[in-house]
């Protein structure tokens, strides 16, 4: 029914528009004759006015077909631009022509001035058709924003390509509730012009007091072509005007023609890293995942979870979902067959401390490279139960590396974290027993087992970032455990792409380090998003600091003291070098550790410390 009125409206219009062209041809003959008389009806002759009456209808019917074959008639108005324009100009010049040639075919006299004028005349009336509708709906747009309100007011960053579709958009499109209020750009000699009737009212430093004396709400960065340092730059300066910020994403969108309101994003912390996005050639790297059964423990997670996509992406044999948690498991499964239906995908609900669950699935499928990201991460949480730490982290990744080594997996990665380094919490202590555990196993297997060692991920559940935007959402307080408190971040798909990249280095026994770029403060992260979100730190939204949390670190570090850094063909992975360790002593407290865990003692801390000298439990470090 929708589709039949609107059909009946596009008709009805078409046949306005023919209605209205057919009385400017007649308008346009009289008023051309009007005007070359100097505006005396009287004086017009009867030998050109007689004609001009009776041939008018030959004209209008020349007219409409000349119209109709430059889409005059089915032209999109409300978005007409040059082309459109132009199209315009065209076909009222041809009906001039033909107008010339006919007359002079039926040997009919006119003024000369008259063909010109008919022409000309003709063009405005049926420009006036078509653009009338546009400058009216403008008129009352403008009207209804400055006197009725609940329009934002927009500044565009940028008099580019990409700004001025912008502006276009934003003043043609009667559904959105925008309007343009000026322009900034750094190039000095487009200072004073003007894009679509806004006006570039000067560099980026102007933006501050632009935004705050013209009450800007929102700020559009419309700059996709620029690096990430220098976006990184203007945002510094956006976010203290307190507007809302959003911006075009990439560059691709110029190429696309895809630039839109549509196209906008919100303005995310990872600008504010202040560095251009890792970037490693995976299609050159995962050649060894291509026809492989691959298998990847805690597939739901956040690391899980971006591996699986990854893996799925570069035609492997099979890909093996291992994870405990249902909810997230299921997620992935249905965004992978939807995105991959080809792919042979199978999702199995299971805990890595099942020993014999992990041999079945290990003898069913025959993996060939395992992914291990099963884990308890979280260090708070860790800390009030730290048995469960042990038996998911340890025995969890001990069960994984036996039904591995026994069906001879080609190759085991496990996601290991800087927390393993001088660990002061259960969790990353945990996790140093991991290492030595892959570091023993590589020593007496055929199976290359290595360990992939990085730091705090953005955005990755139970990470700082979904925690601050929940706490910004309700009003605040955002909480923050000290001052100087720092922390190395990387992206959830830098880094799985990285550790994929580490796992086709590997020759087994290696601890690959990832290169986290420069180290960010949290409280700065926390400043940031809270401008980000177009309020003020400790003003609208209040910082508190809470103290370190047990086990807590001011600062986390990559590499312990007796481990040398070894280089790999990509500068942002390093190798720590195996730390020598009496084998048969650590496996026999290995078995100690996974009969004493079951009994849920006490004093857990003191077991997992004799295996692991360098953690010291408890202690919350000063700088």
């Amino acid at each position: 029914m929708k589709n039949i009125i609107h059909d009946n409206q596009l008709l009805l219009k078409k046949i306005l528009l023919i209605l209205y062209d057919i009385a400017a041809v007649a308008v346009s003959g009289i008023l051309a004759l009007l005007i070359r008389f100097e505006l005396d009806f009287s004086q017009i002759p009867e030998q050109f006015l007689g004609p001009c009456m009776r041939h008018s209808w030959i004209m209008m019917i020349l007219t409409v077909l000349v119209f109709y074959a430059f889409r005059l008639y089915t032209s999109l108005w409300t978005y007409a631009g040059a082309v459109e324009l132009l199209n315009i100009v065209v076909a009222g010049s041809l009906v001039g022509i033909l107008q010339v040639v006919f007359y002079a075919f039926a040997d009919i006299r006119m003024p000369r001035s008259y063909y010109l004028l008919f022409t000309i005349i003709l063009i405005i009336l049926v420009f006036a058709s078509r653009y009338s509708y546009r400058g009216l709906r403008s008129l009352i747009e403008h009207v209804r924003g400055e006197v009725g309100g609940g329009v934002h007011r927009v500044m565009v960053v940028g008099g580019g390509a990409a700004g001025n579709v912008l502006i276009k958009e934003i003043r043609n499109s009667s559904h959105i509730r925008k309007k343009v209020v000026c322009v900034i750009d750094d190039a000095q000699n487009k200072i004073g012009s003007y894009i679509h009737g806004v006006k570039i009212m000067g560099n980026r430093y102007e933006i501050p007091r632009l935004a705050r004396e013209l009450a800007v709400d929102e700020i559009i960065i419309a700059m996709p072509t620029v690096s990430q340092k220098e976006i990184k730059g203007i945002l510094d300066i956006c976010k203290e005007t307190g507007c809302e910020l959003k911006r075009l994403p990439g560059i691709y969108q110029l190429v696309n023609g895809d630039v839109s309101v549509a196209k906008l994003k919100d303005v995310d912390v990872n600008d504010l890293l202040g560095r251009e996005p890792i970037q490693v050639d995976l299609s050159s790297i995962l050649g060894y995942v291509s026809g492989k059964t691959v298998l990847v423990t805690g597939g739901g997670g956040s690391i899980g979870s971006e591996l699986c996509r990854q893996i799925a992406g570069h035609n492997p044999k099979r890909l093996v979902i291992v994870d405990i948690y249902e909810n997230t498991t299921y997620d992935i499964q249905n965004e992978l067959r939807r995105k991959y239906p080809n792919l042979d995908l199978v999702v199995l609900i299971a805990s890595v401390r099942n020993t014999k669950r992990m041999d079945i699935i290990f003898e069913t499928y025959r993996p060939d490279i395992v992914y291990h990201a099963a884990a308890h991460k979280h260090v708070p949480l860790m800390e009030d139960s730290p048995n469960e730490a042990v038996k998911n982290n340890v025995l969890g990744t001990w069960k994984v590396v036996q039904a591995a080594d026994k069906w001879k997996v080609k190759r085991f990665v496990m996601i290991s974290t800087d927390k393993a380094v001088n660990p002061t919490n259960i969790m990353g202590a945990t996790k140093r027993i991991c290492e030595m555990i892959i570091q023993t196993y590589n020593n007496h297997s055929d199976t290359e087992f290595v360990a992939v060692r990085f730091g705090n991920v953005l955005g990755s559940n139970g990470s700082v970032i979904p925690l601050f935007k929940k706490q910004i959402e309700a009003g605040g307080p955002v909480t923050v455990t000290h001052p100087e408190i720092i922390r190395y971040f990387m992206t959830i798909p830098e880094a799985v792409s990285l550790v994929l990249q580490a796992g086709a280095y590997a020759k087994g026994g290696e601890i690959f380090i990832l290169d986290m770029g420069e180290p960010v403060k949290i409280v700065d992260l926390a400043r940031n998003l809270i401008l980000l979100s177009g309020h003020k730190p400790d003003e609208d939204i209040k910082i508190e600091f809470t103290g370190l949390r047990p086990g807590e670190k001011l600062y986390e570090e990559m590499l312990m003291a007796e481990e040398g850094m070894q280089d790999t063909a990509n500068k942002l992975i390093h190798i720590g070098k195996p730390i020598k360790m009496d084998e048969e002593k650590f496996m026999k407290q290995l078995e100690y550790l996974k009969d004493y865990v079951v009994q849920e003692p006490e004093d857990i801390r003191r077991v997992v410390q004799e295996i692991v000298p360098t953690y010291t439990p408890g202690q919350v470090e000063s700088r």
